[in-house]
């Protein structure tokens, strides 16, 4: 989903001037030299007019050193590459003048990492991180530095460009704590089916829950790939229920949100209708509809299944058609995949959560020794830098004819690592959105993103964390969210649904209830009975 090398050489000519380029002894690869020709050290930038373009190029200093810890958002480098040596960091150190040293740890332990980091005394100048409660507890410790005078000095392009609701929620006690890199998209999840599974079967479309469950049984039971094995999966989700969004909201609620019921907000993992979709789930489950796998399945593995032509119904990333879906139709010739409807549920409601505003933070700790640095390397990203951290470097990665970008898609696919930086703050931007999407091939990409956004369910509450929550709401959260998966694998019996909520309550929920409709009240929305 992130996808981002030179300019075009007219543009080049007018911002370089150049020295004959040396050698460059890390060059591992022919097809590297157009993309570090134009942002060796063998070129300075030439000073533009005050407030406009980009810092000239000097050699590094301590002072223009700054270090980052960030997260590989499940990328990987090219051989010979790494996060401190490729041509897009160098791109990004030629054109602020910094010496960049880029920390990443292991996705599957980036918390924990990072709560060693802040314990430890030797802290980066520039942390991200996706948890707005580690980022508001943390704020609240005086751990990291308020930003509102840095931002004010070096962030021009961070300021024009991130909403007013977006600074309000890195806001604590009238100060700006974090940048925020925004979510580009407003929802994430879709219904893809096998048409040729359907087909086969002679099944249409599902659209009603009744539906859906008819047309997993026939996946699961039925052999609907011919070969005469028991080797299908109907229905497939992630661990800790990820990707079962559509079926939650059959029942009109989302998992982990806030939402409006009698004039107040009630945390939607405490609610009926949450059991409900617990219900359905469990019933799949014990009838060996579900993949039996699923709390196991961590997103590679789920691809892997989808790939290798084992599902017939997943909750898809609106992505996934360039992904593991175009992966099995180009294994199996005959794998046919086709979005669906979501879900209807027997009230009438259908849909998926949509995203928060903010996908990550950016902070800097107390004790940071070069925080204007900081705010200049995330301006860039956001201003000068955008359109070539997103998109690529233009005759490389893309070039435009007849009007239209055109993708070199092998390129494209080498150096999607770039995405690491360019994710750190992100915005929307509508024209290179589509203007990316469009060049990506028939992946149905737009109309995805379309087809869900036509079917959210947002969060009721998008302020900053409330101090309840800084105390209990990644642990009893976690927790209730580790006993809803033991209720739909049979572990727990369903009306220890109750017993759940009850402790979530006792340990932190009330009170988060309580400050969240605090915050609510405040807000001055229109409250009324439902």
């Amino acid at each position: 989903m992130l996808e981002s090398g030179v300019r075009n050489r007219a543009a080049l000519t007018r911002r370089f001037r150049c020295r004959p380029l040396r050698p460059l002894a890390l060059l591992r690869s022919s097809l590297l030299l157009g993309a570090l020709a134009a942002v060796s050290a063998g070129c300075e930038r030439v000073p533009e007019a005050a407030g406009g373009g980009l810092v000239p190029h000097v050699p590094a200093s301590a002072a223009d050193s700054i270090s980052i810890v960030t997260n590989t958002i499940g990328m990987s480098f090219p051989q010979g590459m790494d996060e401190n040596n490729n041509p897009y960091l160098r791109y990004i150190e030629e054109n602020t003048g910094l010496s960049i040293k880029v920390t990443l740890p292991p996705q599957d332990v980036y918390p924990e990492k990072l709560n060693v980091i802040m314990a430890s005394g030797n802290l980066p100048d520039l942390i991200n991180f996706s948890d707005k409660v580690w980022m508001n507890d943390n704020a609240r410790q005086n751990k990291l530095m308020p930003l509102d005078e840095l931002i004010d000095r070096y962030g021009k392009a961070l300021k024009e460009k991130i909403p007013k609701e977006a600074w309000d929620q890195v806001t604590i006690d009238g100060k700006i704590y974090a940048v925020p890199s925004l979510n580009e998209v407003k929802g994430l999840e879709l219904m893809y089916a096998r048409k040729d599974w359907l087909d086969r079967l002679g099944l249409a479309p599902p659209v009603t829950l009744d539906d859906y469950y008819k047309v997993i049984r026939a996946f699961t039971l039925d052999d609907p790939d011919g070969n005469g094995l028991n080797d299908t999966i109907g229905l497939t989700f992630g661990e800790a229920l990820t990707r079962s969004a559509p079926f939650f909201g059959a029942f009109g609620v989302q998992l982990d949100q806030w939402t409006e019921r009698y004039g107040e907000l009630a945390y939607t993992g405490t609610l009926p209708e949450t059991k409900e979709a617990l219900a359905f789930l469990n019933k799949l489950y014990r009838e060996k509809l579900l993949d039996p796998e699923f709390p196991l399945n961590r997103n590679p593995s789920l691809m892997d299944k989808v790939k290798n032509g084992k599902v017939g119904i997943f909750s898809a990333a609106w992505y996934d058609t360039r992904g593991p879906i175009a992966a099995n139709m180009q294994k199996d010739p005959r794998a046919v995949w086709i979005p669906l409807e979501y879900p209807v549920g027997p009230e009438g409601h259908s849909g998926v959560y949509a995203t928060n505003l903010i996908r990550s933070y950016n902070v800097i700790p107390v004790g940071s020794t070069n925080p204007e640095g900081v705010i200049r390397y995330l301006n860039f990203i956001a201003g000068d830098g955008y359109k070539t951290l997103k998109l690529g470097f233009e005759n490389e990665i893309w070039t435009m004819q007849n009007g239209k970008m055109v993708t070199n898609f092998e390129e494209h696919d080498k150096h999607l690592y770039r995405g690491i930086y360019q994710a750190m703050v992100d915005i929307q931007d509508k024209e290179i959105s589509k203007l990316r999407l469009d060049s990506l091939g028939d992946f149905h990409l737009y109309e995805n993103l379309k087809q869900i956004e036509g079917h959210l369910i947002p969060n009721a509450f998008y302020g900053s964390p409330t101090p309840s929550m800084s105390k209990y709401y990644n642990t009893k959260g976690k927790e209730l969210m580790e006993h809803f998966v033991r209720i739909v694998v049979g572990v727990e019996p369903l009306d220890s649904f109750e017993t759940s909520v009850e402790q979530w309550r006792k340990e932190g929920g009330n009170d988060m209830t309580r400050e969240v409709n605090e915050w609510y009240k405040k807000q001055g929305i229109p409250q009324g009975p439902r």
